[in-house]
């Protein structure tokens, strides 16, 4: 959010500040990600909601922007797709959460442009009580898949779930773990798709490791290391990301 007022002291201002390690936070802000598979770059606007006790928010995200000049992934290595200078996908997140029972909402559109695959969802997020250092928000959802076939043009080949959770660990004021495992499951649509859709099977549990340090009330530095059944934890993506509260 935008508070930098003139006559705001510097306590005022950190007052407004969102805790960006809160997975239910709703804050502007701006991102940029190192992968070896290229640049990331995040935008993300707060907006009215038109209710006191709601916020909300878009992010918008481009991902693998000039891998192959970066030179960091191996081309030759038969399990790693090749990486281009292009931009290889896209997320858009519709994010609202209620500030009295802290439960949220998402939209999430996330499109993969070499694969010419789409998935859009909609979820729901909601903040459980703090246990010593640890906090859990489970998440469930549905949503369909887009595709383009070379054949029949575009068209939506089926539906699936979403069941998981962010996992949050409290190390200090400055530094906090996270751990977000996703279990994604077909549930409607082709034969091909129910039967093949998540790395050849119907199903798939994907993990996703955090790990965080807060370098300022409006910046933190964050390394994200994502695997799943087909590719394990050494051979998975890897990024470190920057973000600024503004």
């Amino acid at each position: 959010m935008l508070f930098a007022m003139i006559g705001f002291s510097a306590n005022a201002e950190e007052q407004e500040l969102q805790d960006m390690s809160d997975p239910l936070a709703v804050y502007t802000q701006a991102g940029v990600g190192l992968t070896d598979k290229g640049f990331n770059l995040k935008v993300g606007q707060t907006y009215e909601t038109g209710s006191d006790i709601t916020m909300g928010m878009n992010i918008i995200e481009l991902k693998g922007i000039a891998g192959e000049l970066l030179g960091i992934r191996d081309n030759e290595k038969p399990l790693f797709n090749s990486v281009d200078n292009s931009i290889d996908g896209f997320r858009f997140r519709n994010f609202s959460v209620n500030t009295e029972n802290g439960r949220g909402t998402q939209v999430d559109v996330n499109a993969n442009i070499d694969k010419e695959t789409l998935d859009t969802s909609y979820s729901f997020i909601q903040a459980l009580p703090k246990f010593s250092i640890f906090q859990l928000y489970p998440l469930a959802g549905v949503g369909l898949t887009v595709e383009n076939d070379k054949d029949d043009g575009y068209k939506i080949p089926g539906a699936f779930a979403a069941i998981g959770f962010y996992g949050k660990i409290t190390i200090s004021d400055k530094i906090w773990l996270n751990y977000n495992p996703l279990w994604l499951t077909t549930v409607s649509g082709s034969d091909r798709y129910k039967d093949t859709y998540y790395a050849g099977d119907s199903q798939i549990l994907t993990h996703e490791f955090v790990a965080s340090y807060q370098l300022s009330p409006r910046a933190n530095i964050r390394y994200f290391a994502n695997w799943n059944k087909a590719v394990d934890l050494a051979d998975g993506d890897h990024r470190i990301e920057f973000n600024y509260q503004l």
